[in-house]
């Protein structure tokens, strides 16, 4: 079996420009919709703006991860229990992955990190404090449900923000453990994989 510490390691364009727009532009969404949501001012117009932002950025995703280039669509990295198990299993050697694309591990948390921002988009556009701040569609369904979408709004922030950690602290992992740069490919477009891993129609190489 050969060593994938010893394969040849080839650069390739992964990332496409739309996908790259997305995530940068999706980052600033959300952390300016977090910081108006959690500070302030009382009268949460911006936040509303942000969070209009965020769910049209997420409401692309999901379309291009239907209809985009085959790398970027959920079934060309969404991998099933066995895949994702046995990504997991060498996850931790030292040596960088060269995967191409999104490992499993990472394919499901863009599906958990896009899941928890619609759900915390569709909360808030239903959410009525009673006090400051209505949603635009909280009177389409009622008080009672109104309020319960509040608190969950509330408390999806803090789904949100763990995930954002958890993700941080993996490209983190990434760059200081496995010696792998993930920021990098998402700037450029342009990543390291490792030649078994390339499909046969994975654009061009250096």
């Amino acid at each position: 079996m050969t060593d994938r510490r010893d394969e040849e390691i080839v650069r390739v364009r992964v990332w496409s420009v739309p996908v790259r727009l997305f995530h940068w532009l999706l980052v600033a969404a959300v952390a300016t919709a977090w910081i108006l949501g959690e500070f302030g001012p009382s009268i949460k117009t911006n936040h509303f703006y942000a969070g209009y932002a965020v769910g049209g950025l997420v409401v692309l995703r999901l379309l291009w991860g239907l209809f985009g280039p085959r790398v970027e669509r959920f079934s060309g990295f969404v991998a099933g229990p066995r895949r994702t198990l046995s990504y997991m299993a060498g996850m931790f050697s030292r040596s960088p992955s060269g995967w191409y694309g999104h490992n499993p591990v990472g394919g499901w948390s863009v599906v958990a990190i896009l899941l928890a921002l619609l759900l915390q988009v569709a909360t808030g556009l239903v959410a009525d404090d009673e006090i400051f701040n209505k949603g635009p569609f909280a009177d389409l369904v009622g008080t009672d449900l109104s309020l319960q979408a509040t608190a969950l709004h509330h408390l999806l922030s803090k789904v949100v923000l763990a995930l954002v950690v958890i993700h941080v602290a993996a490209v983190a992992f990434y760059a200081i453990w496995k010696r792998e740069n993930l920021v990098h490919p998402m700037i450029t477009g342009w990543k390291k994989v490792r030649r078994s891993a390339l499909p046969q129609d994975s654009g061009r190489t250096d």
